[in-house]
């Protein structure tokens, strides 16, 4: 479907300017001269050797810039979950317990109107309110100009301490981890880091959390809901537990496996659709990227975020399946 986007690639990196022997000598350099099913079976080919093919942009390979951009996105991604789980779940619980209430009613209208604004306009106005009018929160990048970050191999010596051990590929693990500015802040000790980086979450992760955590209230109330009106919670009521424990050993835990569901339907669907987040608030991540890329028909970048997105939304679904071994276990007997 990207070939199908008018606009040749060869072109628009030489410039208008460029000759037709030069635009022909750029798709012959780069294979773009070759038949759709030669240059496909040439990039599987690529893909089996570990090989994801180079930038037609920049000429550097895209896992090596993909290296440096997943760490945000996954990063942003795992915050605004994180708000997801410790606000959606707890709200829809007592929205459920509390139905009919004011508090339902109040989570119920929070829900509709967080599915219905759109991500980019209330991403601009939390940037103006809480950015430009209080200047409580930065509003671009990940972190403040003049507060640096050091790889952990740096700091720790890794190179002096494992000399041996430390082969080109644990390198670039090491610096990839590094990339994740929370985890680097936390493992190197740097706490002014950590506070600007958390400083720099906030904006991008609440704009992002919104449609998430609308959904999960809404599922989080119709199975607690469900789960109440079961026989074996009488049963629970009558043997003279406290409504606490009814609630949450017996009501929550038997609706968590659907919740579980949705979080990771949700958490892949944010993986790959941070794309107006990460530009309203200039978030160097795979959704900025990818909208650069499509622009410049670079077609080995693109082709390589998707496939790391179709990669990251298995794991994440694969995590979920893992977790209802744990919250139902007659699942393990089945």
């Amino acid at each position: 479907m990207l070939r199908l986007i008018p606009g040749d690639p060869a072109q628009i990196m030489l410039g208008e300017h460029a000759t037709v022997e030069q635009v022909a000598q750029f798709r012959a350099d780069s294979g773009l001269d070759q038949p759709l099913p030669a240059q496909y079976l040439g990039y599987v080919g690529g893909l089996l050797r570990g090989n994801w093919g180079r930038s037609i942009k920049t000429n550097v390979p895209v896992t090596a810039e993909l290296a440096e951009r997943i760490p945000a996105t996954v990063e942003l991604t795992l915050t605004a979950m994180a708000i997801v789980c410790v606000v959606g779940i707890p709200a829809g619980v007592l929205a459920a317990f509390r139905r009919g209430s004011a508090l339902d009613l109040v989570a119920s209208g929070g829900t509709l109107i967080g599915v219905s604004m759109p991500l980019f306009w209330l991403g601009l106005l939390f940037g103006h309110f809480f950015g430009y009018r209080l200047g409580w929160l930065p509003t671009s990048g990940r972190l403040t100009i003049g507060v640096e970050l050091e790889p952990i191999s740096i700091v720790h010596a890794l190179s002096q301490a494992l000399p041996k051990l430390l082969t080109a590929r644990l390198n670039a693990g090491i610096d990839f981890i590094s990339n994740f500015y929370v985890l680097n802040s936390i493992l190197t000790a740097n706490h002014t880091a950590l506070a600007d980086s958390l400083r720099h979450l906030c904006l991008p992760s609440l704009t992002l959390s919104t449609v998430p955590l609308a959904v999960i209230v809404r599922m989080t109330r119709s199975c607690t809901l469900d789960a109440l009106g079961q026989d074996y919670l009488q049963t629970a009521r009558a043997k003279g537990l406290p409504e606490r424990d009814v609630l949450l050993r017996h009501a929550l835990r038997n609706a968590l496996p659907p919740i579980v569901t949705v979080i990771g339907l949700q958490t892949g669907s944010l993986l790959g659709g941070a794309i107006l987040t990460e530009t309203i608030f200039s978030w160097p991540g795979i959704g900025q990227y990818v909208v650069n890329r499509v622009l410049a028909r670079d077609y080995p970048a693109v082709q390589g975020v998707v496939l790391v997105i179709a990669l990251l939304v298995v794991l994440t679904n694969l995590a979920a399946d893992i977790c209802y071994v744990y919250l139902d276990p007659r699942i393990r007997y089945e």
